[in-house]
């Protein structure tokens, strides 16, 4: 949940896959934004309060006009649960992380995914060349987990 930046409107996530606008002083909702398929769990404005952006277990960040509720693009890349999201200070690039070990910036124009890093799992380069007592079925699911097989120089 969060303030708008002119303090006036909270913004909140629900499990019921929407999101609302509260009125900060009567505490009345002021408009459901609804589009996304799974519960939000992370919303954020824009520096201006324009947009609202929202991460989904629908693996969705969804950028909203304030104005009208209505949605204005839905970002895809994340291959699962979106926990956070957060707009830059000057509002042109979002912010977005997840289940997926991944953080995604993001063109709030374009809706274009400028970068994604990836974490790193607790397997990635570890090397298995020569180990012994794993099956190939293991050593297999280690490689898939980012292990590798490099013989020393």
């Amino acid at each position: 949940m969060v303030w708008s930046p002119d303090g006036k409107i909270l913004a909140s996530g629900s499990t019921d896959h929407t999101v609302r606008l509260w009125d900060g002083c009567d505490g009345k909702c002021v408009n459901t934004l609804q589009d996304h398929t799974n519960m939000v769990f992370s919303v954020s404005w824009s520096p201006d309060g324009r947009i609202l952006a929202s991460g989904s277990r629908d693996q969705t960040v969804k950028l909203w006009d304030t104005r009208d509720g209505k949605c204005l693009n839905t970002l895809q890349g994340h291959t699962n649960i979106v926990y956070v999201v957060v707009f830059s200070t000057d509002g042109q690039t979002l912010a977005s992380a997840g289940a997926d070990e991944m953080i995604k910036l993001w063109n709030v124009q374009t809706g274009e995914c400028l970068k994604t890093f990836k974490g790193c799992g607790p397997y990635e380069g570890m090397n298995i060349l020569g180990i012994t007592g794993l099956t190939e079925e293991q050593k297999s699911t280690l490689k898939a987990l980012g292990s590798v097989e490099i013989a020393p120089q």
